[in-house]
């Protein structure tokens, strides 16, 4: 598999890579790293109603072109639930709230080191090793798993990127404006990924045929206190 960086105009690639290449593809939206000399920095994206709109539609025509999951980077995390909640595909979340689907950080950042631990069995017998982070690490990558699972991270301390709320309303009339299409987008591409799955349709590992969609999570209202809420 590969992961592409980019929103619609990677949707031709994609297409191509899979269907031509058979080649499965991960799409990337939201910050982009390795273009960001065009997007004026490390900056946060989709912080305006029109540009998270736009991350959306991006996520949107990616999952079109056949894209297995999306990464979503340094998006408030209103547009990560909305990803979450329009997508069939899974929506993994880097810095975009705790609605996503999954979650990933940088190794590196995660652990604070500037250096992959080594497992032991793989250091040469001419090396004298000098510190063993092996352990921290490991301690390390099991709080971020649990905590993760447990749904404590991220936290709103690690949800840092915000929409102005009179931007959160406009996001919001625009996802009610066509939320019937892209329910139905949903549907189709449902189907799409079952119909696909020869060990699903006959059943390989005992959960049968499970062509059935059940559009709980895409269906959205909103409470008094403006956050997205699943019906």
């Amino acid at each position: 598999a590969v992961k592409l960086e980019g929103g619609r105009i990677m949707a031709c690639a994609i297409e191509k890579i899979v269907n031509v290449g058979g080649i499965a593809v991960m799409g990337h939206v939201g910050l982009t790293p390795q273009k960001i000399s065009t997007l004026g920095g490390f900056r946060a994206q989709g912080r305006t109603a029109v540009k998270a709109r736009a991350v959306l539609d991006d996520a949107l025509a990616l999952q079109d072109a056949g894209a297995f999951a999306v990464v979503a980077e340094c998006v408030p995390d209103i547009v990560g639930r909305a990803l979450a909640e329009n997508l069939e595909i899974p929506v993994i979340g880097i810095g975009a709230g705790s609605y996503v689907d999954g979650q990933v950080l940088v190794y590196h950042d995660l652990l604070g080191s500037l250096h992959h631990p080594h497992h032991k069995r793989f250091v040469p017998k001419f090396c004298k090793v000098f510190a063993d982070i092996g352990e921290a690490s490991r301690l390390g990558l099991q709080a971020f798993k649990d905590e993760v699972q447990a749904g404590s991270f991220p936290s709103a301390d690690f949800s840092p990127y915000k929409m102005p709320t009179q931007e959160a309303a406009k996001f919001r009339a625009m996802l009610h404006l066509d939320e019937d299409i892209r329910l139905s987008r949903r549907r189709e591409t449902h189907k799409r990924i079952i119909d696909a799955d020869e060990y699903e349709n006959i059943g390989l590992y005992g959960g049968g045929n499970s062509n059935t969609f059940s559009p709980s999570s895409a269906s959205t209202t909103t409470n008094g206190g403006g956050d997205i809420q699943s019906k």
